[in-house]
């Protein structure tokens, strides 16, 4: 009788442990490799770029030695990406930007060269780009997740809702609560008009909530929505109900078309409560509240949040802006630029 294949056969005790355990270990050891050819690669563009900006400064070298090193670097490694005129002017640019060495190997040696491209291409200031590497390092962003960012202006964003998180919850919590919030949220990606209906809205963020959840940022795991919760003989149903992995709670999040009134709160404060009594458990930390409002006076919501106990949040939210008349009047339709395209075609 043919013995069973090795896939089949029956594994001693405690092996699926000592495998799961075993690939934990070669899956860790893949990524420090590739994170370290990664910093060797960056650290060395970083220095080849200090070399020609060194030689160009002393020995008045010009722009044409740049198209002179990538033919010569090239030829004596044909294996090897990365030497053309464009990459090596981009290397110079780095060593501009970044002057520290110390710099680049603590902090940005931990990104991919391609999100250096796009701190340098997007960005024009220092700050900003330290602020985008330390959020992308951070929150794992890929290249395209950081020029999203980058162009939805996330800096100004971030921990700008008018909030009572100061008042109302312990540090750091605090700190990281107000940062976990921003003011607007963009929900382009929606494509809706900002005509467009709190249900049609909801219906549409769940739909897209992959991207949701990337504007709304790090540590928001979706629950629901129009939870269902009986409060006496009534029942009545959350927008949309998120849980915060770091803050540890529960985020309501109610919607609202027109302006902010302070009459919103009563009702995401009576969600809040409700989830506190009937869903949260005793790990958990108390419930979180965001009113997304198409507008708001900043003042009225500051004077409205000024006497609340529970830690709540008023931020606006912006959809797709319809074009001026004028301006789409002159933009082609795509039927004129099929028939175009095709005629380049024949």
């Amino acid at each position: 009788m043919a013995d069973k294949p090795v896939s089949l056969s029956q594994a001693p005790a405690g092996y699926s442990e000592w495998l799961s355990d075993l690939k934990t270990k070669i899956h860790s050891a893949q990524q420090r490799a590739t994170l370290a050819v990664n910093q060797e690669l960056v650290l060395l563009y970083w220095q080849i770029g200090q070399d020609i900006l060194t030689r160009q400064a002393e020995l008045g070298w010009g722009a044409k030695v740049i198209e002179r090193l990538a033919h010569d670097l090239r030829t004596a490694f044909p294996d090897m990406k990365g030497f053309s005129p464009r990459n090596l002017k981009y290397m110079r640019a780095f060593a501009e930007a970044w002057p520290q060495v110390e710099f680049v190997q603590a902090l940005l040696a931990q990104l991919p060269w391609y999100h250096q491209l796009a701190l340098l291409d997007k960005l024009d200031n220092t700050d900003s780009r330290t602020w985008y590497a330390q959020k992308a390092i951070e929150n794992n962003w890929s290249r395209n997740v950081l020029v999203m960012q980058i162009e939805s202006n996330l800096i100004q964003r971030q921990g700008a809702a008018v909030t009572n998180f100061a008042a109302t919850l312990p540090k750091p919590q605090s700190d990281l609560a107000r940062e976990s919030i921003k003011d607007p949220y963009r929900f382009d990606f929606l494509g809706l008009s900002e005509a467009a209906q709190e249900r049609e809205i909801e219906n549409a963020l769940v739909q897209h909530v992959t991207q949701f959840l990337l504007e709304l940022g790090a540590g928001f795991a979706f629950v629901g929505r129009q939870v269902p919760l009986q409060v006496g003989e009534e029942e009545f149903f959350i927008d949309l109900l998120f849980y915060h992995l770091k803050l540890r709670c529960y985020v309501v999040i109610e919607l609202k078309t027109g302006k902010f009134k302070p009459e919103h709160l009563g009702q995401l404060s009576f969600y809040m409560t409700a989830i506190d009594k009937q869903i949260k458990t005793d790990p958990d930390n108390a419930t979180i509240g965001l009113l997304l409002c198409k507008s708001k006076d900043k003042v009225v919501a500051e004077y409205a949040l000024g006497d609340k106990s529970q830690a709540m949040g008023i931020a606006e939210y912006k959809l797709q802006q319809a074009l001026p008349d004028v301006l789409e009047s002159k933009l082609p339709s795509i039927e004129q630029l099929e028939r175009e395209l095709q005629g380049e075609a024949q």
